[in-house]
């Protein structure tokens, strides 16, 4: 890291000095990285910085190396610097603190309070049901916060694998049928009268847990924008569980879920209709996700038989 961002970091956290820690991760198609700083001189021992440097050669797992994915990219990071500079939550949806964020030519940085040392130190590649519905609590509250918020200086409609953002993996497609209503999903997922914000990419990966299991906290904003709350909630449940689970366990978690957001929406809100049309909402948000799978890499794990069944009443709904 360069001596000017340092300083940069030093001065943001009035700390004396630090010292560059062990990288977290590398940031997805070698843009950057994530690594933790250790401080000396002022009360936050560590923090985390999220590293953005944009490769002169792009190197995409799935071989989606082109102009528009680029672009796409460059975006989310500047709509999650925009997150965390000008958005809050509260201790029922934690995030980590923007201490600072900087932006200079090609690189980009934005400096987070350490979550491990907030008391977030666990991260899970699978999880039981009490740390599932820690999970889906957040995004009900994170949902119910949000609820009506317009997406000022976010993506308009979130998630990574919106259709608008994505005409190259629906031209990719071998499903006709589906290919032919993409458009029609996404239009009805973006009248819904109800519309809060989205994480985005609610993945288990973006989950912080506390060492009790019963607390969590969420990370990576790049594709936090507006929409219908089903979309965190499929691609959540969709990844953390195969489709055996999913067919036994979606319904009665689906049901916890509303039963967490009744908690966190305002009371003037119409929560009997809001729950009404997200329920209407939900397979046609997985089908939506489907879709982009069915493009962007069709030997997934997560193209199993639950979504095909879902995918199914999707398209009998619009009799294609």
């Amino acid at each position: 890291m360069k001596q000017e961002y340092q300083d940069l970091v030093l001065q943001a956290c009035g700390a004396s000095s630090l010292q560059v820690g062990a990288k977290i991760q590398t940031l997805w198609s070698g843009y950057g990285e994530i690594v933790r700083l250790h401080l000396e001189g002022c009360e936050r021992p560590s923090v985390v910085v999220k590293h953005v440097q944009f490769p002169e050669d792009t190197q995409h797992p799935g071989g989606w190396n082109t102009d528009r994915s680029h672009t796409r990219k460059v975006r989310s990071y500047q709509v999650e610097t925009h997150w965390y500079q000008n958005y809050s939550t509260n201790q029922k949806c934690r995030i980590p603190v923007c201490l600072a964020a900087f932006s200079h030519g090609d690189e980009m940085l934005i400096v987070l309070e350490d979550l491990d040392v907030g008391g977030y130190d666990q991260r899970r590649t699978s999880v039981k049901d009490g740390e599932i519905k820690a999970c889906l609590s957040w995004l009900a509250h994170f949902h119910g916060l949000f609820l009506g918020v317009a997406p000022d200086g976010l993506w308009p409609v979130g998630t990574y694998w919106h259709l608008e953002t994505r005409p190259d993996e629906l031209e990719a497609m071998d499903d006709a049928k589906l290919k032919a209503a993409a458009a029609d999903i996404d239009r009805i997922l973006s009248d819904c009268r109800f519309k809060t914000l989205v994480h985005g990419d609610a993945k288990l990966a973006n989950f912080c847990f506390s060492r009790s299991s019963r607390d969590v906290a969420a990370v990576d904003f790049q594709y936090v924008g507006g929409g219908c709350g089903m979309k965190d909630i499929v691609y959540f449940l969709g990844s953390c569980m195969e489709e055996k689970e999913c067919e036994q366990r979606v319904p009665g978690l689906v049901d916890f879920y509303f039963t967490e957001l009744k908690l966190a929406v305002k009371t003037d809100v119409d929560f009997g209709a809001l729950e009404k049309e997200w329920r209407e909402m939900f397979a046609f948000a997985w089908t939506d996700f489907h879709r982009f799978l069915l493009g962007w890499m069709p030997g997934h794990w997560k193209i199993n038989r639950y979504s095909k069944q879902l995918t199914r009443e999707v398209l009998g709904k619009l009799k294609l």
